[in-house]
């Protein structure tokens, strides 16, 4: 049998930060993880230091962000420093955080791919072929107009569309296929967004209390707060990275075009649901 490769990191890291909706800052250190063992998280703030694999079985809750729990111990906001691991091709890692909320950093993915990369990346041999896994009929789920899909493909791309009134975002369409543009410089940069009418509620409501102006793009109906983005579309390319961090959940996405539209989290998560009982049965 010829022997694959896994990646893993070549050395810890160390990144503290402040969480977006729980304010409380954090710290986070990757290690480098045995080939076979995936990507999880230890909360070394708590008794016995519990596990939560990175899992979609393990999401209790998706509200404005992704939450993870194994028995008493949570994780919340992991759909960033996750796409960002699946987006290097990051197998097998251990995170260790100090609270229940991953750092939000400056909104984005690039400020943990910067800090993955300087501790270097490690190829493993394995004694087994990785599994390909391949979606071979349409499945979807839908919320009204929203919708999130993955349809059969020889290769995999993720489309992504959004639609505000609000004349600075507007409707957005995004394509992307990792096999002919840099996750690094595509994706990893695109920044949080939020609507400045909706902060004071969200923030009744006990969310986004460690947002701000430099850990997210603010919009309103009079355009940007704080410019400039990095992108005309950033917000949509933004809206994909969640959705690649959330379909990290499976340990291996697989290869399809998966097409989204006003999504969210939620609906993020019931396709990878979806997806995780079809490759049971």
């Amino acid at each position: 049998m010829n022997n694959e490769q896994q990646i893993t990191i070549a050395q810890s890291v160390t990144v503290t930060g402040i969480g977006l909706h729980t304010g409380t800052e954090t710290t986070v250190k990757l290690w480098p993880a045995p080939p076979g063992k995936g990507r999880y998280f230890v909360r070394v703030d708590l008794e016995d230091r519990p596990i939560i694999p990175a899992s979609v079985k393990k999401v209790s809750q998706t509200t404005l962000s992704t939450e993870l729990e194994q028995g008493e111990a949570k994780v919340r906001t992991v759909e960033h420093l996750l796409a960002a691991l699946v987006g290097l091709e990051v197998d097998n890692v251990a995170i260790e955080i100090d609270g229940p909320e991953i750092p939000l950093l400056d909104g984005s993915a690039q400020n943990w791919v910067e800090a993955i990369l300087a501790g270097g990346l490690r190829h493993e041999a394995i004694s087994h072929q990785k599994l390909k896994r391949e979606v071979n009929t349409p499945i979807f789920v839908q919320d009204g107009d929203a919708f999130v899909a993955a349809f059969p493909s020889s290769e995999l791309r993720f489309t992504y569309g959004i639609d505000f009134d609000y004349e600075a975002i507007g409707n957005q369409w995004y394509s992307w296929n990792p096999m002919t543009e840099s996750f690094v410089e595509a994706i990893a940069p695109a920044r949080t967004f939020g609507l400045a009418e909706q902060i004071e509620t969200l923030r009744q409501a006990g969310l986004i209390k460690g947002g701000s102006l430099e850990n997210a793009l603010v919009c309103s109906h009079s355009g940007w707060l704080n410019p400039p983005l990095r992108f005309d579309n950033e917000p949509v390319r933004h809206k994909l990275l969640d959705l690649l961090g959330d379909l990290s959940l499976l340990g291996t996405i697989p290869v399809a075009h998966f097409v989204a539209y006003k999504a969210s989290h939620k609906l993020h998560i019931q396709l990878a649901n979806l997806l995780n009982s079809l490759k049971k049965s």
